[in-house]
């Protein structure tokens, strides 16, 4: 089977626009996420999919192909949906644009399940969440799943709801969980979810993973070990530089090696 990643990466950021070419380390947003995605092994291509020049040129010194999409989608879904006509691939993995800390071997288990287990549609990621804060919080959102943890339902509300108190100290250690926003689709699925318009749940909590369960999803969640850190405002750009001097990153000078050019 071919994966194939797609990152989509818009202009116009209701908090953020541009986001994708502000400047982390003396690089933009988008070359750091996309350094992170070539150190996938499972992936055959990256590429990014744009509604500006800018970004796409920013992808193509980054030493990837860019596919310039309409200005207009619902969702990096839909984006990612665009993108990925008359790519020769059987799983498209979305690579959210504006997380430059993303673990490039979740990307890889996630393409390991979705060739090993042909039952799954998708597949996605989580991680604990045990602080109360977060749990409340509506721009960290939750999942519950069930039986070989197929995937309930996401909310940005508290899920589950631990209606009595002596329960609640032993529940939270084994019951919340963080969603990771990267997904992998069966190729097949992907063009499915985007014929159908935005469902009623998925408008009212922003969540596009939504759209998937409403028409029947049987979407995998895998268990990571934490969640990447995502660029929504400017205000997180210098907590992701020192993130990334932290690990060393920003001392790197060279992308992998690549043989992808843009289109």
């Amino acid at each position: 089977m071919k994966a194939v990643g797609i990152i989509p990466a818009r202009w116009g950021s209701t908090r953020f626009p541009g986001k994708s070419l502000a400047p982390i380390a003396g690089r933009p947003l988008i070359e750091w996420v996309v350094r992170a995605a070539l150190r996938a092994t499972r992936l055959g291509e990256i590429i990014v999919a744009t509604d500006d020049r800018r970004i796409a040129d920013a992808a193509a010194a980054a030493g990837v192909r860019a596919v310039m999409t309409r200005a207009d989608h619902h969702s990096g879904t839909d984006r990612v949906a665009e993108a990925a006509r008359g790519l020769n691939a059987d799983i498209v993995v979305n690579i959210q644009g504006d997380e430059p800390l993303l673990d490039p071997k979740v990307v890889d288990r996630l393409v390991e399940l979705m060739e090993s287990e042909s039952d799954w549609d998708m597949a996605t990621a989580a991680c604990p969440t045990l602080d109360e804060r977060d749990i409340d919080n509506p721009s960290v959102v939750k999942v519950v799943w069930g039986d070989r943890h197929r995937a309930l339902y996401f909310s940005r509300s508290r899920i589950p709801y631990v209606r009595d108190s002596e329960d609640r100290a032993s529940a939270s250690a084994a019951c919340y969980w963080r969603h990771i926003g990267i997904y992998a689709y069966r190729r097949q699925f992907l063009e499915r979810i985007v014929r159908e318009p935005p469902c009623l749940l998925e408008r009212l909590e922003k969540l596009e993973q939504l759209r998937a369960l409403h028409i029947g999803a049987r979407i995998a969640v895998i268990e990571a070990e934490e969640a990447g850190v995502g660029v929504d405002t400017p205000e997180d750009v210098a907590y992701i530089e020192q993130a990334l001097a932290r690990r060393g990153a920003d001392r790197m000078t060279e992308c992998p090696e690549s043989s992808q050019s843009e289109a």
